[in-house]
């Protein structure tokens, strides 16, 4: 009854912590070896298993092919219980919900061996449910979209869950990472299937392989805790941490990696490759360190604002930029004098304001050192400004019939374009 108690209580000890982390995966990894072996015979005896929908799944994914197989195994008879006794897969997919909302609350008041474990069965559920549908007949256009929408909730739980735990901490960054990230990789795949383009074999960090390494790390958090902080009531959970470093990170590459075969199966411009990229990036490198050093010394020696100098440093880096594009970039795109000037201009100084007030916001944020905030700013608006502009617009090949007599490295051609007499 004590035990009951500090459970539900949340004062479980040190060895209290470790034990209900560590015991689900004793008894996991029990049965994964019986099953293990069971299958080793059944192969022996009736070749290997195999699993047409894993088929259809793709490539994609952390786990292979033979892995799959091994899972789909594993766990058939699970689902072929749930069909004999008629469950209903909508009742599936709905305690699955339930379950992966409980392991939010969990996360949220410090439990998380129990949160992880209990996300790992709402993960269970949500792979059966839709294999009792297709084998009882009960798969239904309506069913495969209320399970979708409801996929996302379950993800969703647990990062709420940890987002309020971790609502004091650095580590919520990551944990809103993980979160958008994790909704934005079904939504480009769903997205690129509804263009017509394949998208369920691109990407490493699919739905199982999310769904395992967030429960595992959760469930497994309370171990390293009992050794480095087994009197903190509040502990850091560096394990959990870990985790959803990854999932962020991993989650938004993923992500990335379909947009960019959806532009590729789209043939969009905006994912053309043009020859005067090199020259372009060495331009924007160098224009770049001497913005940097100029910031610096305005800083250091100066005493100016970090906003003050990054605008003034821009510039600098500008007119750096413009200088060496005019007599290295620019000339081998036949374009007037005018419009370089103007375009460049233009791109400059919006970059310019960009960045400084970015890095403004970024002061505004506790424990940020200034030239991190300053990295991150000039990052961010690189991507999300200058690129677009420098690829699209600044150093548009497509204003020319063809990219095939550009001019080789250090040489240039005079004369305006058939654009720029339009």
């Amino acid at each position: 009854m004590a035990a009951i108690v500090s459970i539900f209580g949340g004062r479980l000890s040190a060895p209290e912590r470790v034990w209900w982390s560590i015991a689900p995966a004793l008894a996991l990894a029990a049965l994964l070896l019986l099953c293990v072996v069971a299958y080793g015979v059944r192969t022996l005896v009736a070749g290997r298993y195999h699993d047409e929908e894993m088929d259809g799944r793709g490539l994609g994914g952390l786990t292979t092919a033979r892995m799959r197989h091994f899972a789909a195994w594993v766990m058939r008879p699970l689902w072929v219980a749930l069909a004999l006794v008629e469950v209903p897969p909508n009742a599936i997919t709905t305690l699955s919900v339930g379950l992966a909302a409980g392991s939010g609350l969990a996360a949220a008041v410090g439990h998380f061996a129990l949160a992880g474990w209990v996300f790992l069965m709402a993960g269970t559920l949500d792979f059966l449910d839709g294999r009792v549908a297709r084998v009882t007949g009960r798969a239904t256009a309506g069913g495969a979209a209320l399970d979708s929408v409801l996929d996302r909730y379950c993800e969703s739980a647990l990062l709420v869950g940890l987002a309020w735990y971790y609502r004091s901490s650095w580590a919520l960054l990551p944990v809103l990472l993980a979160l958008t990230g994790s909704l934005l990789v079904p939504y480009v795949r769903a997205r690129g299937e509804a263009l017509g383009a394949r998208m369920n074999d691109v990407g490493f960090m699919q739905r199982p392989e999310r769904i395992v390494v967030l429960g595992a790390s959760v469930a497994f958090a309370p171990i390293p805790e009992a050794l480095f902080s087994p009197d903190d009531p509040h502990p850091p959970h560096r394990l959990a941490m870990a985790g959803l470093v990854l999932l962020a990170a991993t989650s938004h590459v993923t992500a990335l990696q379909r947009l960019a075969r959806l532009l590729r199966a789209l043939g969009t411009g905006t994912a053309h490759r043009f020859k005067l990229m090199p020259r372009a990036v060495l331009v924007s490198s160098l224009a770049t360190a001497v913005d940097a050093l100029t910031v610096h010394t305005l800083v250091n020696s100066a005493g100016a604002p970090m906003p003050l100098a990054t605008l003034l440093g821009c510039v600098v880096g500008g007119t750096v930029a413009f200088s060496l594009s005019r007599l290295w970039v620019f000339r081998a795109l036949r374009q007037s004098v005018r419009r370089q000037v103007v375009r460049f201009l233009f791109v400059s100084g919006s970059s310019a304001l960009l960045n400084a007030g970015g890095v403004w916001m970024m002061s505004l944020l506790p424990g940020v050192h200034p030239y991190i905030g300053w990295l991150i700013t000039r990052a961010l608006v690189f991507v999300c400004w200058n690129f677009p502009l420098h690829s699209e617009w600044a150093f548009p090949e497509r204003e020319r019939e063809g990219t095939e007599h550009l001019p080789e490295l250090g040489s240039g051609v005079g004369g305006k374009s058939a654009a720029d007499a339009s």
